[in-house]
């Protein structure tokens, strides 16, 4: 790893004893931050005595630009956001908006939102699993996830033609209805998909030095938890057992049977864990909901291109991979936001790491961090 060294200072241990600190940036040019993201690590040795964590090198000002764009051209901003999840940031945006002009998103929308938004967990979940695979040394792992992710970006490509930053959800249903044959192949991804995650399973979470590397490290428990506002599987491994999905429901989820995942140690190894058996849970959501799904409209009728709600203001959140992802939006009977605000679950979860990190070691540094799953898209914003 490449440490630049910026400086050493001299403080007191607990024993009074004076301790030489090195303090190094890791980051922000640096594939072990996950993005663009920088942490300055005060070391006593090789273990860490305090990290904090420096953001906004990716900051775009997409919440001043919304109040430029109308409430349509808005939406390639949102897939900017979470760029490993752009699925989520569409839909929490876009039910903002339905919310504040009173849409009605036609059935089959809603089901097909459902379904995109599953198969973007399951590849956002393979890029976080396979990030923390990369961390651990266990490449090879990095490489199955990855391709089990390629899997869901080449139905991306065939549903909107976009890899990415897909632009599909849109205020009052979606972009275009699915192409022919599909949802046999979504079925297809399915159905071989739990045979895919036993093999990454056995691999990576069955490795005993992949288990050493994340086993009681970065331990976070449920009270802390709750008091840091962190929500998504970083919670949900400490054995806070809240999902948006489950306890808030919202769309045609009240209609599906899938289980919350729900940790106990809350170290990395269960949230690295929570994510792959989180996976199991959005295959038999995406199955039951191409089952359930009819034909009909994907967007609602006489929407207008100027969307001009009333004045007045809307809040809607939905359970993205990586917790609570909420969008607030204030009106003022215009053709474009008054305010747009964006609650990041990923901004949420970061806070944890200096609390995480303390006492251990500057490899575990890494490990904690990779199991927080940040994105610095939806972070900096």
């Amino acid at each position: 790893m490449s440490l630049d060294i910026e400086s050493r200072s001299s403080t007191l241990s607990d024993d009074g004893m004076p301790v030489e600190e090195l303090v190094v940036n890791v980051g922000p040019s640096h594939p072990s931050t996950h993005g663009v993201g920088r942490v300055v690590v005060h070391l006593d040795g090789d273990v860490v005595v305090k990290a904090d964590p420096v953001i906004g090198y990716l900051h775009r000002g997409i919440e001043k630009m919304s109040e430029n764009r109308t409430y349509l051209q808005i939406v390639p901003l949102t897939d900017r956001l979470d760029y490993v999840g752009s699925m989520y940031a569409n839909w929490a945006y876009c039910r903002a908006v339905e919310r504040l002009a009173r849409m009605r998103v036609p059935e089959r929308a809603e089901y097909l939102r459902v379904i995109v938004c599953e198969l973007q967990r399951i590849a956002s979940h393979m890029m976080g699993i396979g990030a923390s695979a990369a961390d651990t040394g266990a490449f090879t792992a990095f490489v199955y996830a990855f391709d089990l992710r390629e899997r869901v970006v080449e139905l991306f490509e065939a549903l909107c033609g976009a890899r990415l930053t897909y632009n599909y959800v849109r205020p009052g249903g979606l972009s275009s209805d699915a192409p022919d044959g599909w949802e046999e192949s979504v079925v297809d991804f399915v159905h071989a998909l739990p045979r895919k995650l036993d093999e990454l399973d056995s691999l990576f979470f069955g490795n005993a030095i992949a288990r050493g590397r994340m086993k009681g490290i970065g331990v976070l428990s449920a009270q802390d938890a709750i008091a840091w506002g962190a929500t998504g599987p970083t919670a949900r491994a400490s054995g806070v057992n809240w999902d948006l999905r489950k306890h808030d429901p919202y769309s045609v989820y009240p209609r599906m049977d899938f289980d919350v995942v729900v940790g106990e140690r809350g170290d990395a190894y269960d949230r690295n864990r929570c994510r792959l058996l989180e996976c199991y849970e959005s295959a038999r959501i995406v199955e039951q909901a191409v089952a359930q799904m009819h034909g009909g409209p994907v967007h609602a009728e006489g929407v207008p291109r100027l969307i001009q709600p009333a004045p007045g203001d809307a809040y809607d959140q939905i359970e993205s991979a990586r917790g609570t992802l909420g969008v607030y939006l204030v009106s003022d009977g215009s053709p474009r936001p008054y305010r747009m605000h964006v609650r990041s679950a990923a901004f949420a979860n970061l806070a944890l790491l200096p609390m995480l990190a303390k006492g251990h070691t500057l490899s575990d540094l890494v490990v904690v961090l990779g199991s927080l799953d940040p994105v610095f898209g939806e972070i900096d914003r």
